[in-house]
């Protein structure tokens, strides 16, 4: 095990009803808020008029409409009402989208150039605003980490960003907030947190604790997922998943591991390109990821996923074990979930392949993941998802 400093602030609040806490928990930031938020679903299922009353005692600014794969421009309109305004705290009230794009907009505020340069790194991030989160979808597990995604259209790039001051101070865990969640997005939110998982999971360094840490949220997300699908007001199944949201990724899972993620930043390219949901991107690639490096190297870690995760039926072939096991992931992801299987589907053909997968190697540094991958490698990936 490597050594590593493991430290999440954030003031987590589960459970039935929490929003009533959240005047009091934020009153030390001060009384300008920002409330972000997306396409409107928290006025409709009437998440918006309820917070509105917790909080009628603050003075409340918006910024709505913040897009599925959140774009830079929605940052930098945030980031100008809360210079305007002098903001004390942002709000993020919906999923990973909002909440990402509510980091940003925190470290973009103290920001006097172009706020893509704190995505790419090309400027640091050396102030921000306090954060807070009210969760309305189980998948990113942005509510309790320090990181984010932003994307750029114009130019298809899609960036990882992050600092320890964008981590939330307070975040609203209510799992009735996700009752009115889509089967699809839920289905996607799932496939989006195990693939979180799995990007611990599937490391060159080997901890049992992690690991099996690792495999118990895999079968949670097996288990309650289906159940949420199908029975959306079913509380116990939508805990579930909301905590194991916020667990994949609050960074236990991988501490003292590389922690490399190599298929998010291929999926990243697709995203950037096509603007599809991420969680969709990740179910096709994962399975095809996992046969292409089937290996000697990597047998061992592939058959206990089969047998662990999966439930697949040990025996003497180990490879034909693995192989089962992925084709139970597929199973999962295409058939139970009802998730699109593969990038033809989703409108997406060739033409991109080889610049997509020459950035994924190149920003992602795959050549230092798992198993190292060339441009060559990550394009037959995408050919296999055709």
């Amino acid at each position: 095990m490597k050594n590593f400093e493991f430290c999440v602030g954030t003031d987590i609040v589960f459970g039935r009803d929490t929003e009533k806490y959240l005047a009091d928990k934020i009153r030390p930031y001060g009384k300008k808020i920002l409330m972000v938020y997306g396409g409107g679903s928290i006025k409709k299922n009437g998440l918006y008029d309820k917070l509105m009353k917790i909080l009628e005692e603050y003075e409340i600014y918006e910024l709505s409409g913040v897009e599925p794969n959140p774009r830079i421009e929605s940052v930098k309109k945030g980031a100008d009402i809360c210079r305007e305004k002098n903001i004390d705290l942002v709000l993020a009230v919906g999923g990973g989208s909002t909440l990402d794009c509510s980091k940003a907009i925190c470290a973009a505020t103290f920001y006097n150039g172009d706020p893509w340069d704190l995505v790419v790194r090309k400027a640091p991030i050396e102030k921000a605003l306090p954060l807070a989160t009210v969760l309305t979808l189980s998948a990113t597990g942005s509510e309790m980490d320090a990181g984010g995604v932003i994307s750029k259209l114009d130019t298809n790039e899609k960036r990882g960003f992050g600092s320890p001051l964008l981590l939330p101070k307070v975040s609203i865990l209510n799992p009735e907030n996700t009752f009115t969640v889509s089967e699809y997005q839920t289905a996607s939110g799932s496939a989006d947190m195990m693939a979180h998982i799995f990007e611990s999971y599937f490391d060159k360094e080997k901890v049992f604790i992690q690991d099996e840490f690792a495999e118990a949220l895999l079968r949670a997300v097996i288990h309650y997922a289906p159940i949420a699908v199908k029975e959306p007001t079913n509380y116990q199944a939508r805990a579930e998943l909301m905590w194991a949201s916020s667990l994949a990724i609050n960074g236990i899972l991988g501490t003292g591991k590389n922690d490399n993620w190599t298929v998010h930043s291929i999926e990243h390219e697709l995203s950037a390109f096509y603007d599809i949901t991420h969680g969709v991107g990740l179910a096709i690639l994962y399975p095809r990821w996992m046969r292409y490096i089937l290996s000697e190297n990597t047998l061992d870690r592939l058959h206990r996923f089969a047998v662990k995760v999966m439930g697949v039926p040990d025996g003497d072939d180990k490879e034909k074990v693995a192989l089962n096991g992925i084709e139970a992931l597929e199973k999962f992801f295409f058939e139970t979930l009802n998730l699109p299987s593969n990038l033809t589907e989703l409108g997406i053909g060739r033409e991109n392949f080889k610049v997509m997968a020459e950035k994924a190697v190149q920003i992602g540094s795959l050549s230092n993941g798992y198993v190292a991958l060339t441009p060559d490698d990550v394009e037959k990936i995408y050919e296999m998802c055709l």
